[in-house]
């Protein structure tokens, strides 16, 4: 009968530390929160074609932050090269706005032309 209870007792100790991680996993994928960036700083645009590295660092404003700093590297095509002062819709985490990206582009309304 011990062997039991304490068994009872260990799966539910694994329980307990292993929930809030699973929670957590499982709240970031359909949470996200729109925002926009404001470009404040931006490095140049190289003078090569297609697919470049940009450093971008702005400000977020959305419904959980009120302007909060950002900084980032990333892939930009060199014909869409940011520039300082943009304002670009932005999705990010609520828990945190440091994870975030721009906002995926509208599908038109009335979903894709028919074939």
């Amino acid at each position: 009968m011990w062997e039991f209870g304490i068994l009872l007792l260990l799966v539910g100790a694994l329980v307990l530390l292993l929930a809030p991680r699973i929670m957590r996993r499982r709240g970031i994928r359909g949470e996200l929160a729109h925002g926009t960036l404001l470009v404040t700083g931006v490095s140049p645009r190289p003078e090569a074609t297609g697919e470049q590295y940009v450093t971008i660092t702005g400000v977020i404003t959305g419904p959980t932050v009120n302007e909060h700093v950002v900084y980032q590297r990333m892939a930009v095509d060199v014909n869409n090269w940011p520039a300082m002062g943009t304002l670009f819709p932005v999705v990010y985490s609520p828990s945190n706005p440091d994870k975030w990206a721009f906002a995926p582009a509208e599908p038109p309304p009335g979903g894709p032309p028919p074939a």
